[in-house]
């Protein structure tokens, strides 16, 4: 399958500049959180800092949280040995090579998973059927999606995605406030091979406004400082399932509702690895182990075990775009 072999003219303003990039690129998003995605199946193409900047730019560019190179482990400059030989052994023959909107790499990208595998499957590299899996190189491990058709209530081209294990720090470890917002609320600090802090916000427990009516404009303040920067979701429960008097069983997922602040991009509509850590920190508060979680950008499934997470919703292609 190849989608562009030319290095792409893009003009920006007065100004032409060749591309390091193929001429052909996509553009797909998962819950709303978008990217421009492209296959490099030779190596040739990865991309600089200014051309992701450019390409995500939404006034002068196509308009992205984010790109994804779909490659080989092998053609990816920063990935160590240990990460290759992981691929290797799980028979990961590509690679998700994800850049922030600003240009900054990315560890992982949940919903990006989903969108790179749907460009997958629509160029044949992948199982077309209902149950076809494929096993994806991340920079934060392998990860392996299903394919599961459409399903209710999450939409068309629905993928299950083993997201793999999870690290969770000191329940409310860190106080999270919002720039010119008065108030603040507790977070707890979440590894899910990128990290995350997330505030559970009840109405009445923290002293910020509603989850509908944060001001995400700007990007929140955690303490203690924590090394690397973090994405932050603040968190309402909606719904805890009751358990069976009998068997005390759960008669259901519990839900939630969430909005996000990501690292190098802002506020999005949608954040896998930040639905997992959620869901994370819901099951430490309340015992269930399964959530579907409402964002901005949809609702997905996120069910936690003790030594993984597995996250569920749809991804849609949106368009083929050829740089100019």
């Amino acid at each position: 399958m190849i989608y562009g072999q030319c290095a792409g003219v893009m003009v920006v303003g007065r100004y032409c500049r060749s591309m390091s990039i193929p001429g052909t690129v996509y553009k797909a998003h998962a819950t709303g959180n978008d990217f421009v995605i492209y296959e490099d199946d030779e190596g040739r193409y990865a991309p600089t800092v200014g051309e992701v900047r450019l390409l995500c730019d939404r006034h002068r560019g196509i308009g992205a949280d984010g790109l994804l190179r779909l490659t080989h482990p092998g053609h990816v400059a920063d990935v160590s040995d240990r990460v290759r030989a992981d691929c290797a052994a799980a028979g990961a023959e590509w690679f998700m090579d994800y850049r922030n909107a600003d240009g900054s790499l990315a560890e992982m990208c949940g919903n990006g998973t989903r969108a790179i595998a749907l460009f997958a499957r629509r160029g044949g590299l992948m199982g077309s059927s209902v149950g076809s899996s494929l096993a994806l190189g991340t920079r934060a491990g392998v990860k392996t999606l299903t394919y599961l058709g459409d399903v209710s209530p999450y939409g068309h081209d629905v993928f299950r995605v083993d997201m793999g294990p999870w690290r969770m720090g000191e329940t409310e470890g860190y106080a999270v406030g919002i720039p010119g917002v008065d108030g603040s609320a507790r977070g707890t600090f979440v590894d899910m091979g990128n990290p995350h802090v997330v505030a559970v916000v009840e109405d009445g427990h923290a002293d910020l406004p509603a989850v509908e009516d944060l001001d995400l404009v700007h990007k929140p303040i955690v303490e203690p400082r924590i090394d690397s920067d973090q994405n932050v979701e603040f968190v309402r429960v909606d719904a805890v399932p009751s358990s069976s008097p009998d068997h005390g069983e759960r008669s259901g997922p519990g839900r939630a509702t969430m909005r996000v602040n990501e690292r190098g991009c802002g506020e999005t509509l949608s954040c896998g690895t930040g639905l997992c850590a959620t869901g994370v920190v819901l099951r430490s508060r309340t015992g269930v182990g399964s959530w579907d979680i409402t964002v901005r950008g949809g609702t997905l499934r996120v069910d936690v075990r003790d030594d993984a997470v597995s996250l569920t919703g749809s991804a849609t292609m949106v368009a083929k775009v050829e740089l100019l």
